[in-house]
């Protein structure tokens, strides 16, 4: 009876402890799930109601026919608003409609800032509209004015049987020229969508066609330049050009 007190003893602390451990560890899960709740409620709060988190600037990059003003004002990204709720999407469609804007794309700039990337349209060609001298891409859309044709950019003559679609042909076929070529290019008839007609700075006239090949006409159209001195020149068939009027 002696040797049982101690035994009896050890085992009730023996089990003491495996009791602890179990509540311990019971108790180490509801401190992580709390942590976790705790982290998770503070990350919200940060997110979506502290003032750390809210819009304070807009930035404008790679413009230079638009002022960042003008971008500011069109994207309409309202500041003080929390940077996680702003309508990116709606910024980038407005600011995409603007005839200037190739492309946009409009981001969150962590951890106050929206940021707006712009890529402008590049004039390949002018065209004369309503008294106005506008600037087309190569994509053929207007999207800007200049006081004076710029130098040695082509000019573009619509006939009056020429729409959009003969506009587009037509800057499809000046993007498509080297640039010393285009240079030495007066101006593009451009009577219907297949009947292009470059005419040089010198008169002499290429009958171009459509847009189609149009790298491949303007490799044989430079070749031809400068082998033969001609009025006339029909590259409408670029594997089977000709010449009429040849010049002494």
């Amino acid at each position: 009876m002696e040797q049982e007190v101690p035994t009896s003893r050890r085992t009730r602390r023996r089990f003491a402890r495996r009791q602890w451990a179990r509540r311990w560890l019971s108790l180490r899960y509801v401190l992580v799930v709390v942590a976790l709740v705790a982290l998770v409620a503070t990350s919200i709060w940060l997110v979506f109601f502290s003032a750390t988190l809210q819009v304070k600037k807009v930035e404008v990059v790679g413009n230079k026919l638009l002022s960042d003003a003008r971008v500011r004002e069109v994207a309409d990204v309202p500041l003080g608003d929390q940077l996680a709720l702003v309508d990116l999407a709606r910024a980038d469609a407005r600011v995409g409609s603007l005839a200037e804007v190739k492309s946009v794309d409009v981001t969150r700039a962590w951890p106050d800032g929206v940021r707006i990337v712009v890529v402008e349209r590049t004039a390949v060609a002018v065209v004369e509209l309503a008294g106005r001298i506008r600037g087309l891409d190569a994509d053929g859309v207007v999207f800007r004015d200049y006081k004076t044709v710029p130098r040695g950019m082509p000019r573009i003559r619509p006939g009056g049987a020429a729409g959009t679609d003969a506009l587009k042909e037509a800057a499809t076929v000046v993007s498509a020229l080297p640039k010393d070529l285009a240079a030495r290019v007066d101006h593009v008839e451009v009577a219907t969508v297949d009947q292009i007609t470059l005419v040089m700075r010198d008169q002499r006239q290429v009958l171009w066609g459509s847009a189609e090949q149009s790298e491949l006409k303007a490799e044989v159209i430079d070749r031809m330049l400068a082998a033969v001195r001609a009025q006339v020149y029909d590259v409408s068939v670029p594997g089977n050009p000709t010449v009429r009027e040849t010049l002494g």
